[in-house]
């Protein structure tokens, strides 16, 4: 595999901004094999969360490792603390990642395939909410979407977070530069539920979702939730297990969601 950081101006966001990519190619190090047919390569976006950037992924986990052996392509991409959002106050960072990024991604990485069963979309809490956003905006683009430990349900959520506790304070003004306010999540692109539910009334095809989170993890009552609402509903993968929020959970879990996308063993030789 290779590791490429590419530098580029958005036009979204009027700004340099910085992705890292994995790459399959024909050889590779020692206990890595090569890819076969470097062409119309799968490709999964991997997004990180509100504390974190596009570097983390390789930080914290293996995930290089794990991609070799699925001949799988690997966009990481940074929305700073934007939550994959148009924000109230700030930058359209959904435009960017959503519209924008894809283009730029294709032109510079010609053999990433473009087809819907080849693209997926994944991450964890802030990114679990973007990846579910991305899929449940671009139903057409991606097949596969995976929400690790998600902010899935801010409609819900931040309308009982009026007050902070000491347990789970509110970051100051976070979530105001961001939504504006719980009532203005309703019913838009960020009220994912609701998303899907408009989807589910005109038949949308949707991507395949898949939700794991720890069951002593504070946003484990979203993702159950949510998990209970449209399960049965859509085709959807669920996992809870003993956990917090926190990276040996989403190590073990980025695993089992590379196993469950549809990507060829053979492709590493």
């Amino acid at each position: 595999m290779a590791l490429i950081q590419a530098n580029f101006f958005s036009q979204a966001l009027g700004m340099e901004r910085q992705i890292d990519v994995i790459l399959p190619q024909a050889s590779n190090g020692i206990g890595q094999g090569g890819s076969e047919g470097l062409t119309d390569i799968p490709v999964l976006y991997l997004l990180h969360g509100a504390s974190d950037d596009h570097t983390i992924w390789q930080r914290r986990t293996s995930i290089e490792r794990y991609a070799v052996a699925k001949g799988l392509a690997v966009i990481l991409p940074s929305t700073d603390l934007g939550f994959y959002t148009d924000m109230k106050y700030g930058y359209d960072y959904f435009r960017y990642i959503g519209e924008e990024l894809p283009d730029i991604v294709h032109e510079f990485f010609p053999a990433l395939s473009v087809k819907r069963e080849k693209t997926f979309v994944a991450g964890l809490s802030m990114g679990g909410f973007g990846a579910f956003k991305l899929a449940f905006a671009y139903p057409e683009r991606f097949s596969y979407a995976a929400s690790l430990s998600g902010f899935i349900d801010p409609a819900t959520d931040l309308s009982a977070m009026d007050t902070s506790t000491p347990d789970h304070p509110r970051p100051e003004g976070m979530f105001d530069w961001v939504f504006g306010s719980a009532d203005a999540v309703k019913e838009t692109v960020n009220d994912l539920p609701w998303m899907l539910e408009e989807h589910l009334k005109k038949k949308t095809v949707l991507p395949r979702l898949f939700i794991a989170c720890g069951t002593e993890d504070f946003l484990y009552a979203t993702n159950r939730r949510f998990k209970d609402r449209f399960d049965g509903r859509v085709d959807l993968t669920y996992i809870e297990e003993p956990g917090i929020h926190e990276w040996g959970f989403w190590d073990r879990n980025i695993q089992r969601v590379l196993s469950w996308l549809p990507l060829d063993e053979r492709r590493a030789r």
